[in-house]
């Protein structure tokens, strides 16, 4: 098992980082190639937007490929995208952003399936929790690094630079690729090959259904699109309160931009925190009691910063917490009925669609909000409703996977 969860290791840390880089040179990027306000934005939410409308290209390539083969196909996929963001015009940076949003695509379908199938049940939670906190550390990482890089070498070399960390993952990828360490035995070749997404194979929902009672098929459709309410209130949440968290801070408290800056940014390093104490949690007690304590700290933070802002350190880590280990349970929840690779991909796919297209469109709903009121408790309200949705769905899909 550790040669899988190294090579998730190193795919998770090219998952959320090259979309994080530009936003430290922003201001640079946009001097240099005449980028409008609203296409700077675009530099972030076309990639998240195409978590949610490309699922459909990483669940067939699954299918014809196998994960490791689509893992393979997203490392390239965004070190292509890297380096053509890196180089010429506005139109030329929009189109390795694309890119990259697709490829990252690719790979947030494919890893829980190899976790489902290459990990022991009892380990899940854990090596899920290390996937998500890789991903933060990877982002807090290219978040620090960027722009005093940016001032040594110039901001397209800058963010091209974080294309090494990617160019590694690949190389290790292809070599155990090489070494044949994935050579797939007859069963999982037939589960890879299997149609994982009703909405892409006719016929694929007898399929997946042939080995099930109808009960089970009823309870991991109900799972399922529980899941996707969850992970929609996840992603919502997440995604509105890392875009206006400075600026509300800097609104309310009265904070500089760096000092409003770095208090964010402990809501993206205690993530690490949520993703690795959920598991750790789990293992004590049970899932949905570790799950309960998220849906906790999820709620605590846009209530605290209503009814006791002067403690926004507090409700910043807490909801870093939160985000962390919300996006573990969601994750670990899904193997616990899924029945097969076909299952696993399906539900992914089902559930990041929701949650990536609620991300999209989170953050300029709270900014209207804001723009509409002159106030930051509406779009606190909208987070507060996001987080219950989190709660809501995530509580009663663990609760449905425990009656087993």
């Amino acid at each position: 098992m550790p040669w899988v969860i190294a090579g998730i290791v190193v795919v998770a840390l090219s998952l959320r980082a090259p979309i994080i880089a530009p936003t430290a040179v922003i201001g640079d990027i946009q001097a240099g190639t005449g980028l409008s306000a609203v296409g700077a934005g675009l530099l972030t939410g076309l990639p998240v937007l195409l978590f949610a409308l490309a699922t459909p290209l990483a669940t067939r390539s699954i299918r014809r490929f196998g994960p490791e083969t689509t893992i393979i196909l997203c490392l390239a996929g965004v070190l292509a995208g890297t380096v053509i963001r890196s180089t010429g015009p506005s139109s030329v940076v929009l189109a390795g952003t694309i890119l990259i949003g697709a490829a990252m695509t690719l790979g947030n379908i494919a890893v829980p399936v190899l976790i489902r199938r290459d990990v022991p049940w009892n380990k899940i939670p854990a090596v899920t929790g290390a996937y998500s906190a890789t991903m933060n550390v990877g982002s807090m990482a290219t978040l620090l690094g960027t722009a005093p890089l940016a001032g040594l070498v110039g901001w397209r070399w800058a963010i091209a630079a974080w294309g090494v960390v990617t160019a590694a993952g690949l190389a290790y990828w292809l070599l155990r690729q090489r070494c044949g360490r994935f050579a797939p035995t007859p069963r999982e070749s037939a589960a890879a090959l299997a149609p994982v997404d009703p909405a892409l194979s006719e016929g694929s929902e007898a399929t997946a259904a042939s080995s099930r009672t109808p009960a089970e098929l009823t309870r991991f459709r109900r799972v399922v699109g529980l899941l996707v309410f969850a992970f929609c209130g996840q992603s919502a949440a997440y995604y509105a309160t890392t875009a206006w968290l400075p600026l509300l801070l800097s609104d309310t408290r009265g904070l500089a931009q760096t000092s409003s800056g770095a208090t964010a940014s402990l809501f993206q390093i205690a993530a690490v925190i949520g993703a690795f104490g959920l598991p750790l949690l789990a293992a004590r007690t049970k899932l949905w009691i570790a799950t309960a304590v998220i849906a906790l700290f999820w709620v605590t933070l846009p209530i605290g910063l209503i009814v006791a802002p002067e403690a926004f350190v507090l409700w910043a880590i807490i909801g870093g917490i939160a985000q962390g280990g919300g996006f573990t349970a969601i994750f670990s929840i899904i193997p616990r009925v899924a029945h097969n690779n076909a299952d696993t991909a399906s539900a992914s796919a089902r559930i990041q669609a929701g949650g990536y297209l609620a991300a999209t469109c989170a953050p300029p709903l709270a900014g209207w909000l804001n723009s509409i009121t002159g106030a930051w408790n509406a779009p606190l309200l909208l987070i507060l409703a996001a987080t219950l949705s989190f709660s809501i769905g995530a509580l009663h899909a663990v609760r449905l996977t425990d009656r087993r």
